[in-house]
């Protein structure tokens, strides 16, 4: 008679290794503590029902200090107390270290029930952090030669598999919640009274209720950005007390204490949970079902199967191996998959590709090209999680000129460590680049291969990069200028976006804009070779200048219609908006309309009037003529001069020395158009214009194209002698003045006097220029 399955090993909970609340607590005050001090920018992206209903976390390792804080940022959360798996070097000894890493729960690797203690523990409602590749990996390298997973392990010297150990561990987990609601079934209310108490739950209905949850890992990803290896005071800190420290830790206080000190983003992302019951086959529930009656305590699940057992056993627990094997795979794809591609990682990958074709250096602007084009498609992916500065036009949006923060910092760091040199605008990919570097240098020595292996995993990315690297040299000015408005509209949503949080409801909730705030690219099907730019005015949006827009573009204009930065969002957008940034606006739409078409005309309606005059002062290419309607120089309102610097000066010094956002931030403002202007106008906006327009009157006499200015006789903004001081300074020849009788300010929008077919009549003569001027 073959022998029982069964292990008869009792659930134990030895004091030492209770979890304490008061350590847990205070470990969590000074985890919030230290965010604030130190410069790492943590941020945890999730949906809901991952840190409710997720049993096992699973995390990439590449810093030590970095185990630390998923635990912190679930109990912040969700309130729930984590176990975390830690070496057991850390609990060699009886000493303080050792105590306090028990008390906030933390299990060493070694733990001789390691698997059944967590899993009880999940059954009383805590949470198991687990980082499966058992070590750092510092070159980020989780790719072997023939497609698979594996890692380098310091301790074996070789390149392995990933742990099982997680997958082993729900498998486990979800057997015996299996067992316990076989045994509800069967109506063994002994049995679940011990395991009850065994695990020390209050009742048996609390019992029942953890075994009906769902078995669940939840994959996350470890993302830092940007790395650095300048020298930082930690490191020397260390080392001015200890000259001894041994290269490994050096490197890693080089690295972590950059992550630390610098500004360095962690992104933390958790993916979409995994239920470890699809793993089951109809086979499994069916050997699980015959084996649960023998199952007395959750170690009997994972007891040693001898040729003795039945042939169910050996078979259920080949089984299990084999289902471990492939939830394994599974996890560890999601782990990477959640990874946070930036900037340096495209750079890399770009440079790796560049190299396997032969390539060791490229034109700059190429190269910028390159780039700019994988951040495009890399966009249109949606398997891709991008950094949020590869989602914000504003900071990769002028790749193309080589002028990027982020580009900036991963070519000195590149150049910083001889892999990249900047010679006669050509990179240069230096010899360093292919060089091999051991597990404890490849941080400090070679940090684009590092960038290059994070996002190997990805397999999209590498096609991202073939497609860029393809195509960059044949792309047209059109499908550039194509992209770039796609940036306007990703502008558009992400200020929206990130100016629609609960802070900011109260002020949006009084807004009465209802009209599309963002900005439109009109091109007709047989297009004029003149192209118009309409900027709309201060508080509005392009929604001012879209019917004119549509107007135009019927009659063969491409038109584009940008919005200033601040506008068409939020109030609190405008609030910390310059006039330059404005003007960035209109460049980036002439840019665009360049492209184009042959020849521009500006046409700005007020606050829009006064940047297409400071953008005509510029003396870009291609620009046929302007159009100014309403500019302030002057306006009706004296306080402009006067109480608003004054107020604004108030706001600095209040925000400066108090978390209050100023005496008055912002001020009510009934406008002719509420469904498309602000209600609620920022007072730093009022000064921002009051500063544009010194600037404007001081640049008037560079302009030297065909101007058309339009005022109203009595307009109650700006002062009507405006279109005189603009006349008067203005460099052109080819100029004219249309009065049109009326109060009103906002003409062009209700085309009063006829503003439009004025404006019309204008381009057509712009337009018979262009088209009879030589080639």
């Amino acid at each position: 008679m073959s022998q029982p399955e069964t292990l008869s090993v009792p659930i134990d909970y030895e004091p030492e290794t209770e979890i304490s609340s008061s350590a847990y607590n205070w470990s969590i005050r000074l985890f919030s503590l230290l965010e604030k001090m130190l410069s790492i920018n943590i941020k945890m992206h999730h949906n809901e029902g991952q840190l409710e209903h997720g049993e096992i976390f699973l995390f990439n390792h590449f810093a030590r200090f970095e185990t630390f804080i998923p635990q912190s940022l679930i109990y912040r959360e969700t309130g729930a107390y984590s176990r975390s798996i830690a070496s057991s070097e850390f609990f060699s000894g009886d000493d303080m270290f050792s105590d306090y890493l028990l008390s906030v729960g933390a299990v060493p690797h070694n733990h001789t029930r390691l698997i059944p203690y967590l899993a009880g523990e999940i059954l009383r409602g805590r949470k198991v952090i687990i980082f499966p590749e058992g070590g750092m990996v510092k070159d980020r390298r989780v790719i072997d030669t023939k497609g698979g997973f594996s890692i380098y392990s310091r301790s074996a010297m070789e390149r392995r598999k990933h742990h099982t150990g997680a997958a082993l561990l729900s498998l486990t987990l979800d057997i015996f919640k299996q067992t316990i609601l076989q045994a509800q079934k069967r109506g063994d209310d002994s049995q679940l009274e011990k395991w009850a108490a065994d695990l020390k739950l209050d009742d048996v209905e609390s019992l029942l209720s953890a075994a009906a949850r769902p078995s669940t890992i939840v994959p996350a990803n470890i993302t830092f950005y940007p790395m650095r290896v300048d020298e930082n005071v930690l490191r020397r800190g260390v080392e001015l007390f200890n000259r001894g420290i041994s290269r490994r830790l050096s490197e890693e206080l080089l690295i972590e204490g950059n992550i630390l000190l610098k500004h360095t983003d962690m992104d933390i992302r958790l993916g979409n949970l995994i239920h470890t019951h699809k793993y089951w086959g109809w086979l499994d529930h069916h050997l699980i079902a015959r084996a649960a009656l023998r199952f007395n305590t959750i170690d009997d699940v994972l007891a040693p199967v001898t040729p003795g057992h039945r042939l169910t056993g050996r078979l259920r627990a080949k089984r299990i191996k084999y289902k471990a094997l492939a939830l394994r795979d599974d996890y560890m794809h999601a782990v990477y998959a959640q990874s946070t591609v930036n900037l340096s990682h495209l750079a890399s990958k770009i440079i790796y590709e560049l190299l396997e074709h032969g390539l060791t250096d490229i034109d700059s602007a190429l190269f910028h090209r390159m780039l700019y084009l994988a951040v495009k498609h890399a966009q249109q992916e949606s398997s891709v999680i991008l950094h949020r500065s590869l989602e914000n036009p504003e900071a990769y949006g002028n790749l193309l000129t080589g002028e990027c923060k982020g580009l900036d910092q991963f070519i000195h760091t590149a150049s910083n460590l001889g892999l990249i040199k900047l010679e006669d605008n050509i990179y240069q990919f230096l010899p360093k680049l292919c060089e091999e570097y051991g597990f404890d240098d490849i941080r400090t020595e070679n940090l684009v291969a590092v960038y290059a292996n994070e996002v190997a995993t990805i397999s999209c990315i590498a096609t991202v990069i073939r497609k860029t690297i393809a195509e960059a040299a044949e792309i047209t000015e059109q499908q550039l200028a194509m992209f770039h408005f796609d940036d306007e509209i990703a502008s558009y949503r992400w200020d929206k976006s990130h100016h629609s949080k609960p802070r900011h409801r109260e002020l949006n909730d009084k807004e009465t804009a209802t009209q599309d705030g963002a900005p439109f690219l009109l091109l007709p099907d047989n297009p004029k070779s003149l192209g118009i730019i309409l900027v709309h005015g201060f508080l509005a949006s392009p929604a001012e200048v879209r019917t004119f827009g549509e107007k135009l573009a019927a009659m063969g204009y491409p038109v584009i219609g940008p919005r200033l930065k601040g506008h068409g969002t939020s109030p609190w957008d405008l609030r910390k908006r310059t006039w330059e940034d404005w003007l960035a606006s209109v460049q980036h739409a002439y840019q665009i309309m360049a492209r184009l078409t042959d020849q521009v005309c500006l046409v700005g309606f007020s606050t829009g009037g006064a940047l297409a005059l400071q953008l005509a002062a510029e003396q870009p290419s291609q620009l046929a003529g302007i159009v100014a309607i309403s500019v302030p120089i002057k306006f009706q309102d004296s306080n402009m001069s006067f109480v608003i610097p004054v107020i604004h000066g108030a706001n600095k010094l209040v925000r400066w020395i108090s978390s209050y956002e100023g005496v008055m931030p912002f001020h009510a403002h009934e406008s002719e158009h509420p469904d498309i202007n602000y209600f609620s106008m920022p007072v730093h906006g009022l000064f921002e214009l009051g500063q544009m327009v010194g600037k404007v009157k001081s640049n008037l006499g560079n302009i030297h194209c065909p101007a058309f200015l339009i005022q109203g006789t009595d307009d109650t903004v700006v002062k009507p002698d405006s279109v005189q001081i603009i006349y008067d300074n203005i460099g052109s020849h080819d100029k004219n003045i249309l009065m049109v009788d009326t109060e009103r300010h906002g003409i062009l929008y209700e085309d009063i006097g006829e503003t439009q077919d004025e404006v019309i009549r204008f381009l057509a003569k712009l337009e018979a220029n262009v088209d009879s001027s030589p080639e």
